[in-house]
């Protein structure tokens, strides 16, 4: 099989690369951005000279395209290694944590429902699609009587592409703060930054997490956004860099690409989510019509347009994924951040998919540049390839 090369549909031995929500290819603009600084301008923002200058004013101007697209002010934007990193920051606090008591949704990526457990925090419910269970939500709050430090329910699923409306949770977090006391939301809004305008699906959020590599950007850079007038401690400590936030010397050239990875999923989105919702359609009804038993794990909700989630009765994922690749296919069974991706899913499990259904889970998640002949390719090579995992799984 040749690599995979976004928007080369013609080539009928190029792999379909269906896990852009594990990471997607680095945008070539990104590489054009980012080449200056890592070469000729390579210097060290947090010194003063003419060459660290030149660091500290590309930083400058990429914190500005970024804050202008998530919808804050350059300030309020952390720069870290990435999405763990700012969502462990945003449920700690800082360091040492802040007191009271975390508070997360069961389907949250393992980067911040973790933290809450290892913080003696609590877990609320979420409905059959993986959305919060407001019910829950509320009688959780109650329940930890005026304690709550963070609430935090993510933007978008990683998995299965559910989208939480957070307006209706940043009314109960609301309502259970107190001029002495204001609970936090933070979203983690790493795998809905690519799709959705932030600027209004997390408008009410205090802190928002978001990561470079799953929209086109470099691995090892994110950032955390952490809305005035909310503060928030360091969890790395050292130089004081970020306003003394986060130290550690910044990789501007990763930066840089971050913020024109950014640039180009806001000229883009309107016309991406549009084709990709048809070729999702497209992709589902020519699968679940095929593959007898295939089903749609979310329906009826919105979802991202760039991802699916379908279970196949009667196989298993591992099996079904390894076929898949034999015949030039790359997807996952579920959050590509754990180790081993056919571990069973805490989301599905959360969302009380039975186990029928579980074990033969597989995300595809498509990205920007795929093509219909792309997803015709993958429904003339998907149906025998799961037959042949169900004989294995039989």
């Amino acid at each position: 099989m040749t690599p995979y090369a976004g928007g080369v549909p013609s080539d009928p031995n190029r792999t379909l690369y269906f896990d852009n929500a594990a990471t997607t290819p680095v945008r070539p603009e990104v590489v054009a951005a980012m080449s200056p600084y890592l070469t000729e301008q390579f210097g060290n923002p947090s010194g003063s000279h003419v060459v660290a200058r030149a660091a500290v004013r590309a930083m400058d101007e990429a914190r500005e395209v970024i804050a202008g697209i998530i919808g804050c002010g350059p300030g309020e934007v952390i720069f870290t290694s990435g999405g763990t990193e700012a969502d462990n920051h945003a449920i700690t606090g800082g360091m040492p944590p802040q007191p009271g008591v975390p508070i997360c949704t069961a389907v949250e990526h393992h980067a911040v429902l973790d933290v809450v457990k290892a913080l003696d925090g609590k877990v609320v419910n979420v409905d059959r699609a993986g959305r919060v269970d407001l019910d829950s939500l509320k009688a959780t709050l109650g329940d930890v009587d005026g304690a709550a430090s963070v609430v935090s329910v993510m933007l978008a699923n990683n998995e299965v592409g559910s989208v939480n409306d957070l307006g209706p949770v940043a009314d109960l977090v609301e309502e259970f703060s107190t001029s002495e006391h204001a609970i936090l939301l933070h979203t983690d809004a790493v795998q809905a930054a690519a799709w959705l305008d932030l600027r209004i699906a997390a408008a009410r959020a205090n802190m928002i997490s978001i990561s470079a590599h799953k929209l086109g950007g470099p691995k090892g850079v994110g950032a955390l956004v952490v809305r005035a007038p909310t503060t928030i401690r360091p969890m790395i400590l050292g130089g004081g860099q970020e306003r003394g936030r986060r130290s550690g010397t910044p990789s501007v050239a990763s930066i840089v690409g971050f913020a024109e990875a950014l640039r180009a999923v806001e000229r883009d989105r309107s016309e991406v989510n549009e084709r990709l919702t048809h070729l999702k359609d497209r992709f589902v009804t020519g699968l679940t019509a095929a593959v007898q038993g295939a089903n749609p794990t979310v329906e009826g909700v919105v979802t991202l347009p760039g991802t699916c989630h379908i279970c196949f009765e009667g196989a298993d994922s591992e099996s079904l994924l390894l076929l898949f690749e034999s015949v030039g296919i790359v997807a996952s069974a579920g959050s590509s951040c754990s180790s081993g991706a056919t571990e069973p899913s805490h989301v599905l499990s959360a969302m009380a998919t039975p186990e029928s259904l579980r074990q033969g889970a597989i995300r595809f998640s498509f990205g920007h540049d795929i093509a219909v002949d792309d997803i015709d390719r993958a429904l003339s090579l998907i149906p025998d390839a799961v037959s042949r995992a169900r004989e294995f799984f039989s």
